[in-house]
């Protein structure tokens, strides 16, 4: 299936249509809010089948990985923004100082306006839609630009959104880069993107001549360290399968290996062991193995194969995008797949001798979207605290993501802003200040020739300790 590129005429005049209708301010009123939300959870119910058929046509992605990691996720997302709206938007009275008396201040959260939402293809539909939840909990409207690399996820996902909203509100648009770069090219209040840290440069220096405000999700390479004293089964059993989700095609999938040189064999034995486990009959026939998603990047992860000792996997079937699931050693940090984000099932794994040796390391490198450590939890804590990442896992991989209560996003290389339960809502918001003065009651002190600037004076002085 290919997909047809909007035209430019289409994009101008959805822009158009929506800056209107954001005009009209109903998109501000919560119960609409809560209407449209109600409207795209019954929504993605009913398109449910359709999505996760073609999730397995574009993916090889099963029905239970396409539910757990894509629509359940939105559901969550959905009911949570639905059941606290009010809370959100309610107006909150914030201290005042004494210097502003007899003031009183409040917070009040208005929606950003017209955004755009670009989605990257490894969680078409996740990624998609679970920003679309922040934008219409926050009163914006949207429009959507998911992947041509999954076309028939896209085109059901086109389908899904012309079904459930009027385009003035949300509309989705298709096509590749060509598209990106004439979205790029309108002005937006807000743009949030996940993909690439190069296609998120991109949209900033294209977006930076309206000054506009970018949510980047990107990505980078997680490092995932062994320590001597980790539950070595336990910790292969959550590393296979953060690596083994998606096939690797995952922004937080642990990208290498750092391994106490301790405890080196035992792990390998143990990673073994664990794969054995989660694939019994082996990830070529499973119905639970993700596919690669297309040619080029089944090339580019096979390339890897020839950078380090193959010590477990190393199959491949290019008629299918299929590649086994393959451990890496005697790998040199200089190498290629050292050097940009594996995003696929191919696992390099280097030793060290003190977690010191793994923070320079680390901090040597772009700041990564997650952090995984297995040991002790204080010297995870101790590890933490001597780098940076997005997120992190003690003893785990990938689960961080699934809290709606913590923000999900990256730092510096691996992205801008987070999003996830009351977070998304703030991503689409602008927080705004507001000061409300009695009528009649003035005081004199902040006017001119200030007779009593040194009380004030004092009074600031003193509240500054």
């Amino acid at each position: 299936m290919e997909l047809t590129n909007t035209a430019p005429e289409r994009i101008q005049e959805l822009v158009e249509k929506q800056r209107a209708f954001f005009a009209t301010g109903k998109t501000r009123d919560i119960a609409f809010r809560k209407e449209m939300l109600s409207r795209f959870d019954q929504g993605l119910r009913k398109w449910e089948k359709s999505l996760c058929d073609a999730l397995w046509t574009d993916l090889h992605k099963s029905y239970e990985e396409a539910f757990m990691t894509e629509l359940g996720l939105i559901y969550g997302e959905i009911g949570e923004a639905w059941r606290n709206l009010g809370k959100w938007t309610r107006r909150k009275r914030v201290r005042t100082p004494l210097t502003v008396f007899p003031s009183r201040s409040f917070l009040i959260r208005e929606p950003l306006g017209c955004t755009l939402i670009v989605a990257p293809w490894n969680y078409p539909v996740q990624l998609l839609l679970s920003p679309l939840v922040g934008a219409i909990a926050s009163g914006c409207t949207a429009i959507l630009k998911p992947s041509p690399y999954v076309p028939t996820v896209s085109s059901v996902l086109g389908d899904l959104i012309g079904d459930l909203f009027p385009e003035e509100y949300v509309a989705l648009v298709q096509g590749n880069r060509t598209v990106n770069a004439e979205l790029f090219s309108h002005r937006f209040d807000l743009v949030f993107l996940t993909g690439s840290p190069s296609l998120g440069k991109i949209a900033m220096e294209a977006q930076a001549r309206y000054l506009t405000p970018l949510v980047l999700e990107l990505g980078g390479k997680s490092p995932c360290i062994v320590d001597r004293d980790a539950d070595l089964a336990t910790a292969a059993k959550r590393i296979v399968w953060g690596k083994c989700l998606n096939s690797g095609q995952t922004c937080i999938a642990p990208d290498y290996l750092f391994v106490h040189e301790d405890v080196r064999d035992a792990f390998v034995e143990a990673f073994r062991k664990a794969l054995d486990g989660l694939y019994p009959e082996g990830t070529e026939q499973s119905d639970y193995y993700v596919h690669i998603v297309r040619d080029a990047a089944f090339d580019r992860i096979v390339s890897y194969l020839s950078d380090g000792k193959i010590i477990s996997g190393g199959r491949s079937d290019r008629s299918r995008r299929w590649i086994e699931p393959t451990l890496l050693g005697d790998v040199s940090p200089d190498a290629p797949v050292m050097q940009e984000e594996i995003f696929g099932p191919v696992f390099p794994m280097m030793t060290f001798r003190d977690l010191d040796e793994v923070a320079r390391f680390v901090n040597s490198r772009e700041k990564p979207l997650a952090f995984y450590y297995f040991g002790k939890e204080a010297d995870g804590w101790d590890l933490l605290g001597k780098t940076t990442s997005g997120g992190a896992c003690i003893n785990d991989t990938i689960m961080h993501v699934a809290n709606g209560n913590a923000p999900f996003g990256g730092v510096g290389n691996s992205g801008m802003g987070s999003y996830h339960g009351e977070r998304s809502f703030l991503a689409f918001s602008h927080e705004r200040s507001v000061l409300r003065s009695p009528g009649k009651v003035d005081v004199p002190f902040r006017y001119m020739p200030y007779r009593l600037f040194k009380s004030i004076k004092r009074m600031l002085l003193l509240g500054a300790k």
